[in-house]
C-alpha cells in the first residue's frame, strides 16, 4: 500500500470527501466524519477505524500500534504498510468506512451517494 492506491480505495467509497486536518494530515470522510487519515509527508503511514476485536489482534502486529489519541475508539496506526496484505488494507479500510456510516443518524445515511438539493431561497415579493 502507498498513498496514491490508499486515495484511489478510498475516493471509490460511496459519500467519500477529504480534507487536510492539523496542517499535514490528510483525511478521508464520509458524512463529514473521518474513517481514514494518512501522513502527506514521507514515510507513509495510515490510521483506521477496527472492531474491538480486530483493534486487539492488529496492535499485537510488528508496524501497527494503537493510533494516538483515538485508540479508546479503536483506531489503529499503521506505520509499516508492509503490515498488512493488500486484501487486507482494502478490507480493514472499506470496514472502516462501514463503521463510520452504521454510526451515522438515519436519516444522513439515505443521502449517501445523492446529490445534495439545492435549498430553495425565497425572495421577497
Amino acid at each position: 500500500m502507498n498513498a496514491s492506491a490508499l486515495e484511489k480505495l478510498c475516493l471509490g467509497l460511496e459519500g467519500t470527501t477529504t480534507d487536510v486536518k492539523w496542517g499535514n494530515d490528510l483525511c478521508y470522510l464520509v458524512a463529514g466524519k473521518m474513517y481514514c487519515v494518512t501522513g502527506l509527508n514521507a514515510p507513509f503511514t495510515a490510521s483506521f477505524k477496527t472492531t474491538p476485536e480486530e483493534f486487539a489482534q492488529l496492535t499485537e502486529r510488528a508496524g501497527i500500534i494503537p493510533a494516538p489519541y483515538v485508540a479508546r475508539y479503536h483506531w489503529v496506526l499503521v506505520e509499516k504498510a508492509g503490515a498488512l496484505k493488500e486484501t487486507e488494507w482494502a478490507h480493514f479500510v472499506k470496514q472502516s468506512h462501514q463503521l463510520v456510516v452504521d454510526g451515522l443518524p438515519g436519516k444522513l445515511k439515505r443521502t449517501l451517494g445523492r446529490p445534495v438539493a439545492k435549498s430553495k431561497v425565497r425572495r421577497a415579493k
